[in-house]
């Protein structure tokens, strides 16, 4: 499949003329959506899934449906069967796609601050996408979308997480809130630590496409 990163933790999958997109949300850039045949959601927080513009992306094209966990499908029930409630466990096929479904919860920001439900997404074997999670699939996963900076997140659990699920690629996610200076820092320590335990780590631009 093709992968293209777009902004902060938005990625977009393509084969055999199909596009499914993951996370959605307010960073992601206004064309993040453009030729999407499915929707996956990951959780309810605006950096993930920008409401008002997935909506309006689903009422112009009649085919778009989305996969979520019931908080976010809950937002979007008047539009009926083209949205999916999906949790733990559950497996699906989206624009041709396989998709399997891991993890309950968000990662913990602070204790006064609620817990949201977290869906990650397992795509056709390959892609793993965990959303704000440290959520480890039950599945050996080849490309991993890393989070690497988020106010639930310090650089050793970036480094832990990435040893346990232990893929063969790690492409970062989650960066939006870096300057050069963060994202230049983050790559020369993942670098270091990744690339030992067998694991490839790089961060794409946006807009940047590979075959994975």
């Amino acid at each position: 499949m093709r992968l293209t990163k777009l902004g902060h933790a938005c990625v977009r999958l393509e084969k055999d003329g199909a596009a499914l997109v993951i996370d959605p949300g307010v960073w992601s850039g206004d064309d993040a959506l453009d030729g999407a045949s499915a929707v996956l959601v990951t959780h309810e927080h605006r950096d993930h899934v920008a409401p008002d513009a997935l909506r309006a992306a689903m009422n112009a094209n009649p085919g778009l449906q989305l996969w979520t966990n019931a908080s976010v499908a809950g937002q979007f029930a008047d539009l009926g069967g083209r949205v999916h409630a999906v949790g733990h466990g559950d497996t699906f096929t989206a624009a041709g796609f396989d998709v399997h479904v891991y993890g309950r919860d968000h990662a913990q920001i602070h204790p006064d601050i609620p817990i949201v439900p977290n869906t990650g997404f397992a795509v056709d074997g390959e892609v793993f996408h965990p959303g704000d999670s440290f959520t480890v699939p039950g599945e050996p996963v080849p490309t991993l979308l890393l989070p690497i900076a988020a106010p639930w997140l310090k650089m050793a659990e970036v480094i832990d997480y990435t040893r346990e699920v232990s893929p063969q690629r790690a492409y970062a996610i989650h960066d939006a809130l870096l300057n050069a200076n963060g994202l230049g820092l983050i790559g020369q320590l993942m670098t270091l630590v990744a690339e030992p335990a067998g694991t490839a780590y790089s961060r794409l631009e946006p807009g940047t496409t590979v075959d994975v």
